[in-house]
């Protein structure tokens, strides 16, 4: 395994020298996948005569990944037939939704911040976040191709990521975010720095260059949408991969997000050499979330709020499956623990997610106060088992009005109106008042609890329950503990270290970390408690595929004409993530993946 890099002048793309260790080597690396497997494709498909095909290639959903695909396709003078089966509304998919972070190393943004990020610090976080250990070495492994896709990844985002999208007009807020700060360890899970930036136009500004070649390219001719197309199968001739059927589903008026009609009106077959599938993970059907979970994350909730529109089905897992696709850690996934209950929802159990500042304490449905590395914004998942592992499904933070009102987001473009609408002045606001979605949702929300007394937060807590789990003594003596330790500028409280270094990071700062102060200081009230559902939102695993993209059956070897990208090949290789996240990096793997799996249909297809 190769995990040295030389980086020292790692700040390609932001006018600075192109880095050493990452570009000739890797880029050969990652370009010579791409040719072995149009050269591969070029002798497995079958000789369509011009006449028995309907296009060059069928993409199979028209989300963030899926657009990528096909803007590359067509950019190459590629006759692209692009498949969904929801209405024209929900063209960009789920990333449309998204608050739009994404992971950069050593960017304009990070220096900007006097951040200092590396390629290998980046590599080494990676690492010990994702914790590969399923046959990395092993060309059957599970790991195999994800931990090579992560190599590709990491220097894809310490590389041309940024100067790739700047180049297409997307633009940061320059105050970058520092998410999943990990579990205390140089070498384990976590973000050692800084590393989430926020789109300025949140998710839509995302999509926005690439629906744009799109629909370009299908003024050109170049693209045909095929709305409510739902892929039931894929075809196959000779064991290489000819086109799909499936069920034309009656035209829908629904808005974006909400669910659509299934009435079947008709059915299709449609031929191409080329099948990219891009249909996202299984959010949606917690059947299939609490069949895959496992073990290790404990018992599955019995209740769950919902991170994805209904769509985000998993259907295509299968379907791809029975073609010969090969399914691995489909045991891994990624759900968020502060969910709330969306006051007016979109799509069926809507729930939004906070993504908290440092400084709210944590407990458990008892009142329990959770340790390290249980603490806001530091280790999802471990997070996670801890609260499964108390029997119940949530969880619940008491915090200050002070620290709600400068250290709570919440996560989608909707609820970010000031950075999705691109609107300065509402933006600047949140330095004297918090934001109007937050305060929708403490007013309007059912998971919220203000009071003015410690005993009258208590009484509301156990009244939103119902099952009185909350001893006011106990919550109060440790609520108290941990008020003592703010009279001092250093302390044994793991979560008070954290808001002082939290603190000393210019960006936490200014506008994500409260000044540190007493819970129970009346300045700083009301008191305000907050019921955490868990919340389902990403698949990890999925089909493995190679640096091409093209999807992998159960011997290794790829399937004739059949590409997957995006979260249903687990962002690339089959779990480009490993075990878990470093945040910022589901979007990316999207963007990374599409443009891998377009450009290398694209040359395979080439005449």
């Amino acid at each position: 395994m190769e995990n040295s890099r030389d980086n020292s002048a790692a700040r390609h793309g932001d006018g600075a020298e192109e880095p050493v260790g990452i570009s000739r080597r890797r880029a050969l690396h990652v370009a010579g996948g791409v040719l072995a497997g149009a050269a591969l494709a070029a002798q497995a498909f079958p000789a369509f005569a011009a006449g028995s095909q309907d296009a060059d290639a069928i993409v199979v959903g028209h989300g963030l990944a899926g657009l990528v695909a096909t803007a590359e396709l067509a950019a190459a003078g590629r006759k692209v037939l692009l498949l969904d089966q929801e209405p024209e509304a929900n063209l960009g998919g789920q990333a449309f939704w998204s608050f739009g972070g994404l992971f950069f190393v050593d960017s304009h943004e990070q220096r900007l911040m006097g951040i200092k990020d590396s390629h290998d610090l980046a590599w080494q976080d990676w690492l010990g976040t994702a914790g590969f250990d399923r046959g990395i070495t092993d060309p059957s492994g599970q790991d195999h191709w994800a931990y090579k896709w992560a190599e590709s990844y990491v220097d894809f985002a310490a590389g041309e990521k940024r100067s790739w999208l700047s180049g297409l007009g997307v633009q940061w807020f320059p105050i970058v975010g520092w998410a999943e700060r990990g579990g205390g360890l140089a070498d384990g899970h976590g973000n050692s720095v800084p590393r989430f930036h926020v789109t300025w136009g949140t998710g839509p500004a995302i999509v926005e260059p690439f629906e744009k070649k799109v629909r370009t390219a299908v003024a050109d001719g170049k693209v045909t949408f095929k709305f409510r197309h739902r892929v039931d199968g894929i075809v196959t001739t000779g064991g290489v991969v000819t086109g799909v059927r499936g069920a034309v589903l009656e035209p829908s008026d629904a808005a974006r997000g909400k669910p659509s009609s299934r009435t079947v009106v008709g059915d299709f077959e449609l031929r191409a050499p080329v099948v990219v599938v891009t249909s996202g993970g299984i959010g949606a059907n917690h059947d299939l979330v609490r069949q895959n979970w496992p073990s290790r994350l404990g018992t599955p909730p019995k209740f769950m709020v919902t991170g994805v529109p209904a769509y985000v089905d998993g259907r295509m897992l299968a379907i791809t499956e029975k073609a010969g696709g090969r399914i691995v850690n489909p045991d891994r996934m990624w759900h968020y623990t502060e969910g709330l209950r969306n006051y007016d929802p979109i799509w069926p159990g809507h729930g939004i997610r906070i993504l908290p500042g440092p400084s709210s304490m944590w407990f458990d449905a008892k009142g329990r106060r959770f340790g390290s590395p249980d603490i806001p914004g530091y280790d999802t998942l471990h997070t996670l088992k801890s609260i499964t592992d108390t029997g119940h499904d949530y969880s619940w933070f008491v915090t200050t009005q002070k620290i709600l009102a400068k250290e709570f987001a919440l996560s989608g473009s909707e609820q970010n109106p000031d950075l999705t609408n691109k609107d300065i002045w509402k933006l600047l606001s949140r330095i004297w008042q918090s934001p109007e979605p937050i305060e929708k949702f403490k007013k309007n929300g059912a998971d919220f609890v203000v009071a003015t007394t410690l005993p009258d937060l208590v009484a509301g807590m156990n009244k939103l329950t119902g099952d009185n789990l909350i001893d006011l003594a106990d919550l109060k003596r440790q609520i108290e503990a941990r008020d003592r330790e703010i009279n001092n500028p250093y302390t044994k409280d793991v979560q008070v270290m954290g808001i002082r270094n939290a603190l000393a990071y210019a960006g936490d700062s200014i506008s994500r970390t409260s000044s540190a102060h007493r819970i129970l200081d009346s300045s700083a009230g009301p008191l305000i408690a907050v019921r955490l559902n868990i919340l389902t939102r990403k698949t990890l695993g999925g089909l493995q595929t190679d640096l091409s993209g093209r999807v992998l059956n159960a011997s290794g070897s790829p399937i004739p004409g059949l590409y997957a990208a995006g979260e249903v090949a687990g962002f690339g290789g089959g779990g480009v993530h490993g075990y878990r996240s470093l945040e910022g990096t589901f979007l990316g793997g999207c963007l990374f993946s599409g443009r891998q799996a377009g450009r290398a249909a694209a040359a395979a297809t080439a005449t």
